[in-house]
């Protein structure tokens, strides 16, 4: 994982952190751990945070690129993407266009199914519908099954539902962070992440939690989560998640470093969630630990994406 030659710093970066979405604080962690990260570097840091900067003024000629750490709404579904590249600031991740699908778990897997990316089976519910015509949903899919906030992220608002009695309560939680909801089929299995650097994956990682699923306080609160990286999966699986998690990216058209969240199926079949664009980067995330696996320091990862942000901004600025 060699930068280019071209771009080798040091950097002058604005790491974009905070905001005002429901994952604010988790973004604030990102956005700090990176600053630390890039610091030690050696490259030249800039903490904004758009809640009380205003992009459009901002003096983007003083930096390189900006370092997105923003997670959830604004930072996740294209709109900070966009202002970025109507201002013509390079960003790091991907483009408007695929941050915007991503977002939207209901959008993502209607292109996994358009590139045949396995994905469980699942249906679109808005808070204003009729009771009777979401528990008929709901049955028709099974139970278990999760609801989930349509546009969220950090399992905020997601609950596992075993019953039809469950599920009122279970939408009322999602609904608190986003009009429509998605009902989808739990897949009886293991909990699995991959972390992709444009098409190249980083190790797998299987998660492990005492709670019911790998929910909020099990990313960021609960110690007793455990990541593996020491697994007896056959290696023709072991390729089957990376392709499915490479072919999920395709889909949807990511760029730099997004990770896919999975489940493997007791048949050791794959089984893509979503894609986070843009990927938490605290003491607790996954991306971090599937990097220092194969030696790769934070900052040296960050320091990864900021060249493939520049190079991609060049790519396209000579596009005519």
């Amino acid at each position: 994982m060699s930068s280019s030659t071209e771009f080798h710093g040091p950097f002058r970066i604005a790491v974009l952190a905070g905001g005002h979405s429901a994952e604010r604080e988790i973004s604030l962690q990102s956005g700090k751990a990176v600053e630390r990260a890039l610091i030690r570097r050696g490259h030249r840091v800039s903490f904004v945070d758009p809640q009380d900067v205003d992009l459009a003024s901002f003096p983007w000629e003083s930096v390189d690129c900006a370092f997105l750490a923003l997670h959830g709404t604004f930072g996740e579904d294209g709109h900070v993407q966009r202002q970025l590249a109507e201002l013509g600031v390079p960003f790091t991740g991907p483009d408007a266009d695929a941050s915007q699908l991503a977002m939207s778990k209901s959008a993502a897997k209607e292109r996994f199914h358009q590139f045949h990316v396995p994905t469980p089976v699942s249906v679109l519910v808005h808070q204003k519908d009729d009771e009777v015509h979401i528990r008929r949903q709901a049955e028709r899919i099974g139970f278990p099954l999760f609801v989930k906030p349509d546009a969220q992220g950090s399992s905020l608002g997601v609950t596992q539902v075993h019953s039809v009695d469950e599920l009122t309560g279970a939408l009322a939680n999602c609904f608190q962070f986003d009009q429509f909801a998605l009902l989808e089929e739990a897949i009886a299995g293991t909990e699995w992440t991959v972390g992709v650097l444009d098409r190249e994956p980083l190790p797998l990682i299987e998660i492990r939690t005492q709670r019911e699923f790998f929910d909020y306080r099990a990313k960021y609160e609960d110690d007793a989560t455990e990541y593996i990286f020491e697994f007896s999966l056959p290696t023709n699986v072991v390729q089957a998640i990376k392709l499915a998690a490479v072919n999920a990216c395709e889909a949807l058209g990511t760029s730099g470093l997004v990770r896919v969240d999975l489940r493997l199926d007791r048949d050791n079949r794959p089984w893509i969630l979503e894609i986070n664009t843009i990927p938490g980067l605290t003491d607790h995330s996954l991306i971090p630990k599937a990097a220092a696996r194969i030696g790769v320091s934070l900052g040296q990862l960050c320091e990864r994406t900021v060249v493939m942000a520049l190079e991609s901004a060049k790519t396209l600025r000579s596009i005519p």
